[in-house]
């Protein structure tokens, strides 16, 4: 059995000035129970105007907004934030700096019976790892403790829906990562939905059941992490989701010439063979589909190599200038100046028309 949407929007539009384009313009989509929707675009595109309409916090002019079911914003309904049974995590933690751990994450249980409040509290502190910390305040704990407490005061009132606004954005590199896998394991181990708003594509690929791009508060494309990156809908979400490489090429027979050589489309949609300008535009080649072979008569010359760890990224010279990016194992080291053959191997070269 198909179980209905946790969270349904059909052509949400928000303006603020009639003066203004809209913030968000006719936002549609679907969330199943139990997934994760990452929400992501550029500064300014809608993404966080669009999760406090979600909220309740502000209000569409056109559109409907449906939780579990029920309409609580369009059609003349209007269900205010606190009866939504929302759940809202935000980036600056959100703690009262006055009550200890055990009185932040026991806020929102205050109609609970005493008895009943103490376990919900004594479980969420062990579900996010913090017994034993539940008499401190939160100036005594670190910005990843912080937001354990945050979170655990959300999900103590046990809401439908869970709203990250850039939640971990605040924290180390190494804290955020740890931090991010424990809340990806507490939904999934508590069937609970979230959207997921985040300025790091990265992160919205590995969180994520669904990635939401959102430009100039439209949806760009909404699809598996695996679409978003391999089979992006747009140059747009090519360039904002992938850190790819894009060379001039145009049509020769079945194949696509670039200034590094001839390939061929082994995904590419059928639509582009009917585009009027289908013949000349832009190939995207991702840095790790990019194969590097010495040799002294090869097109490309290695500017840069950097090491992160499990790979080696370099920056690469073609004859005409243009720099290209590809990513290789660490087996093999290649020295700056060298001069290679450029191979491309995998399903990811997408093609774009220059109009």
């Amino acid at each position: 059995m198909v179980l209905p949407a946790i969270l349904r929007l059909e052509n949400v539009t928000l303006k603020f000035s009639q003066m203004t384009a809209p913030v968000v313009d006719g936002v549609s989509l679907a969330l199943a129970p139990g997934d994760v929707l990452g929400l992501v675009g550029p500064s300014g595109c809608g993404k966080t105007t669009l999760l406090r309409i979600i909220a309740g916090f502000e209000s569409p002019q056109m559109g409907t907004v449906e939780i579990a079911g029920q309409i609580v914003a369009g059609k003349n309904q209007w269900v205010p934030p606190e009866q939504r049974h929302i759940g809202m995590v935000f980036q600056d933690y959100a703690l009262f700096p006055h009550l200890s751990v055990a009185e932040n994450i026991a806020f929102g249980l205050r109609l609970a019976q005493p008895r009943e409040r103490r376990k919900r509290v004594t479980e969420f502190l062990a579900l996010v790892r913090l017994t034993g910390l539940e008499n401190r305040y939160p100036h005594e704990l670190s910005g990843g403790q912080q937001q354990r407490v945050a979170l655990a005061r959300t999900l103590a009132a046990q809401p439908k829906l869970l709203l990250f606004d850039e939640p971990l954005s605040n924290l180390d590199v190494q804290v955020r990562h740890k931090l991010r896998e424990e809340v990806l394991e507490i939904l999934k181990a508590r069937e609970m939905s979230g959207i997921f708003v985040t300025h790091d594509q990265q992160e919205a690929l590995a969180i994520a059941d669904q990635v939401a791009v959102m430009r100039q508060g439209s949806l760009e494309q909404v699809g598996t992490p695996e679409e978003i990156y391999r089979h992006p809908a747009s140059r747009f979400v090519a360039e904002f989701i992938s850190q790819a490489n894009f060379l001039p090429a145009r049509r020769k027979g079945h194949l696509w010439e670039t200034e590094i050589g001839c390939f061929a489309l082994q995904n590419q949609d059928s639509k582009d063979d009917i585009h009027p300008c289908a013949d000349k535009g832009d190939l995207m080649i991702p840095e790790e589909d990019i194969i590097l072979q010495p040799d002294q008569d090869g097109s490309a010359a290695i500017e840069t190599r950097r090491f992160l760890g499990r790979e080696y990224r370099y920056c690469l010279r073609t004859p005409y200038g243009k720099k290209l990016y590809a990513r290789t194992p660490t087996a093999i080291a290649l020295p700056i100046g060298t001069r290679v053959r450029l191979s491309v191997v995998g399903q990811g070269l997408r093609f774009f028309p220059h109009c």
